[in-house]
């Protein structure tokens, strides 16, 4: 059962699900706004306890409504805090002027913009701009938000940082740079992806004391996939079990001076649970790639004749790291395209099938039963389209790549998307930029292909094995740093977050 607070929303359907609350359930829309001032104020308070000045930017909507609320309680709590607003409160309406009044009526005062010494404050609240921002702040919140940005000052978000796209979490032009982000209702996928965390900083989110049925009002939300999914997905291995009860995974790929990616890949399986583990490349390095690494099974082929008969055995299948582009590349790559177990496609694989997917038969290609792994310029080539694009949209990309390909896809990045082909979609906030190196994309097909050996359908192995990776990489990076950090340094902690304690 997916926690309320690991619902992710468009939004859209953040104003239905405010909607529903006020509606549906009665809440009148000022005590919605207490509720939501008041969660800023209180996890302010307890991030940032020794912040004794405060001030309150204040923009037109109920996102400043939410910021004149937060200052009316330090009003009354003693603490020092100065409100500007980048709009006249008198020229507010509905609940947003009912929470100016209710400042003013505490003996609140606004102060003009600009603000002179911003860094002389211990904490600034972001309340200008909310959710229905949709092009790049202009005017006076465009010098607001890039002088808060210079100060240095703490910054704590109201709902989401100032200049961020709710949907898509890129930056428009220019985005506050927050520490911490109190986000209610529902909380905001773009906060979880591209630019958002760079943004957002520590997210908290409140429901506002809105009934589970609020958020259940809108049956396409997204997810947030946490560690609690390998408990979940992996259970406690029953002792009277032998190596075939975890699977026989083939890792297909590597043509010559790419030897590595497929070794890569092939220990991460091992090292995430799979029986075993069989690597097919050249013959050239065959003899060479498992030296340091024994427990790997290494086949070397000339082309894909008699690899046909290792498919067939096969619990599931990797290809495409270090595949190449050229003939022997292409000739492997048909072949495991015709493999009755599920496939994982990376790297030089969704290469290959960028080129040639429009002239091969439905029935020469794994449909349903594949994951694709692409990183955005990989999703361009597959999508027809160029990387930023891409990240324009990276939710709406990795569904259209599923749709597409009838596929589960992975897209990489900050904040990896998984998406099927039926919508549904989750974002992993896992991970860091110490993973932005080479051979950690072999590493996670590695994963994924060893979670397929043991039993998970492709969604569940797609999301297992994204979480697996991403926070045996933050373990890697806590224990090491993220400068510097190796693809193999993330294999090695992988026994250690698969096998949680306690």
């Amino acid at each position: 059962m997916t926690d309320q607070a690991d619902r992710l929303y468009t939004a859209e359907q953040v104003r239905r699900l405010d909607k529903c609350a006020i509606e549906g359930h009665g809440i009148p829309g000022i005590d919605l706004m207490e509720r939501a001032g008041r969660s800023v104020f209180e996890v302010a308070r307890q991030v940032f306890p020794e912040a004794r000045k405060w001030l309150v930017l204040c923009g037109a909507g109920n996102n400043g409504g939410d910021g004149y609320i937060v200052a009316r309680l330090a009003l009354e709590a003693g603490i020092a805090v100065t409100v500007c607003p980048l709009k006249s409160p008198d020229g507010l309406q509905g609940d947003a002027a009912r929470a100016a009044r209710r400042w003013r009526e505490a003996g609140g005062l606004p102060q003009t913009w600009p603000i002179e010494n911003l860094e002389d404050y211990d904490l600034v609240f972001d309340a200008l701009l909310g959710t229905g921002l949709d092009r790049e702040p202009s005017g006076d919140y465009d010098a607001a938000i890039d002088s808060l940005n210079r100060s240095g000052c703490a910054v704590v978000a109201v709902d989401i940082p100032s200049g961020l796209h709710a949907d898509s979490g890129v930056a428009m032009g220019r985005a506050v740079e927050a520490d911490l982000t109190v986000t209610f209702i529902g909380s905001k996928r773009g906060l979880f992806t591209a630019d958002g965390p760079d943004y957002a900083g520590e997210v908290h989110f409140h429901d506002l004391e809105t009934p589970d049925s609020v958020r259940d009002s809108e049956t396409n939300s997204g997810i947030l996939i946490q560690e609690n999914i390998i408990i979940e997905n992996l259970p406690v291995r029953r002792r009277n079990s032998h190596k075939g009860s975890y699977g026989w995974l083939l890792a297909v790929g590597s043509d010559l001076g790419m030897s590595g990616a497929i070794r890569l890949c092939g220990e991460a399986a091992l090292r995430s649970g799979a029986g075993k583990v069989t690597l097919v490349t050249k013959p050239d390095h065959a003899g060479l790639v498992n030296l340091s690494c024994p427990e790997l099974m290494v086949r070397g082929f000339e082309n894909s004749e008699g690899l046909e008969a290792l498919l067939a055995g096969a619990d599931a299948v990797v290809t495409g790291t270090g595949l190449g582009q050229g003939g022997w590349s292409e000739d492997v790559f048909r072949a495991c395209m015709k493999a009755n177990a599920p496939v994982v496609l990376d790297a030089d694989g969704l290469n290959i099938l960028a080129r040639l997917f429009d002239e091969m038969e439905a029935s020469e290609l794994p449909l349903d039963h594949w994951i694709l792994t692409p990183h955005p310029a990989e999703a361009g080539r597959l999508l027809a389209c160029s990387p930023t694009e891409i990240q324009q949209d990276r939710v709406g990309a990795a569904q259209r790549l599923a749709a597409h390909y009838s596929a589960v896809v992975v897209l990489k990045g900050c904040g990896t998307v998984i998406a099927d082909a039926q919508g549904n979609y989750a974002i992993c906030p896992l991970g860091n930029p110490g993973m932005a190196s080479a051979g950690t994309g072999d590493v996670l097909a590695g994963v994924i292909g060893a979670m397929l050996c043991q039993g998970l359908d492709t969604w569940n192995a797609a999301t297992t094995g994204v979480v697996a990776h991403a926070s045996a990489g933050d373990l890697a990076a806590s224990l090491l740093g993220e400068r510097g950090l190796m693809a193999s340094d993330i294999t090695e902690q992988l026994p250690l977050v698969l096998n949680p304690s306690g």
